[in-house]
């Protein structure tokens, strides 16, 4: 069964709010980074364990984070989707989400909600573009050229997203993005949000290696997928877009 939060879920300015972490087979430092949330801010952890083969689910458990068990692998992203379904059930008003490797700072998530009451956005990103390699920064500017999207740091994972962010992205419709990067932000466009990025400083992967950066194989794989992705949504954002007279546009 999963433990019970380690805090009641925070009432802050922009409400009641938990984190949610994705795993898999993060028994090394998963405990590191629930007990570096835990310490940061007044706010319930949630790890999804996307069925892993170690003791990564009782270790985040006796960390203090509730831990809800996927019982076949979602994957990143619908690890993360999970999550958010289960805050939507649960009446939340936003949550943050972040990586289980320990790249991202706990002491980041004030500062990535600040920013979200100060500039009213609907998903703030925790943006590192410093911690692109060469191969990233080609990557993540072939997806700015394809999508459209204007975000600098297109793969990141640390955000905050309120009731706005996280209703459409736990549709069934996004459902069926394997990745969080532009399928998400796309969605979240084309639903009216307000994104905005905040800086924040990454350290390097303690535990691993990146499942989307590992092979040139992979790489290619990714980049077909998403750029793809990217141009199909802009062609139909721009026919969306386009001046209609039927409805009195010039």
């Amino acid at each position: 069964m999963p433990s019970k939060p380690s805090h009641p879920a925070t009432t802050s300015e922009l409400g009641r709010g938990a984190v949610i972490i994705p795993a898999l087979n993060e028994e090394a430092v998963v405990a590191a980074v629930v007990t570096s949330i835990i310490d940061a801010v007044a706010l319930p952890v949630w790890v999804i364990d996307d069925n892993s083969t170690d003791d990564t689910a009782h270790i985040a458990a006796t960390a203090g984070a509730r831990v809800i068990r996927l019982r076949s692998k979602l994957g990143a992203w619908g690890a993360v989707q999970t999550g958010l379904r289960e805050a939507l059930r649960a009446d939340l008003d936003f949550v943050v989400t972040m990586d289980s490797d320990g790249q991202h700072l706990a002491s980041d998530i004030p500062h990535l909600i600040d920013a979200m009451a100060r500039d009213k956005a609907d998903i703030v990103i925790g943006s590192c573009p410093e911690r692109g390699s060469p191969l990233r920064k080609i990557a993540w500017s072939l997806m700015r050229f394809a999508s459209g999207l204007e975000c600098r740091d297109m793969t990141s994972g640390f955000r905050v997203l309120n009731r706005n962010a996280i209703q459409p992205l736990a549709s069934a419709k996004a459902s069926q993005l394997d990745f969080q990067d532009i399928g998400v932000l796309l969605i979240l466009e084309q639903a009216g949000c307000r994104i905005a990025e905040h800086p924040v400083k990454m350290r390097s992967r303690t535990n691993g290696k990146s499942r989307i950066f590992r092979s040139w194989s992979a790489v290619i794989f990714y980049m077909m997928q998403t750029l793809l992705l990217g141009a199909t949504k802009r062609r139909r954002r721009r026919r969306y877009l386009a001046p209609n007279p039927s409805r009195g546009d010039h």
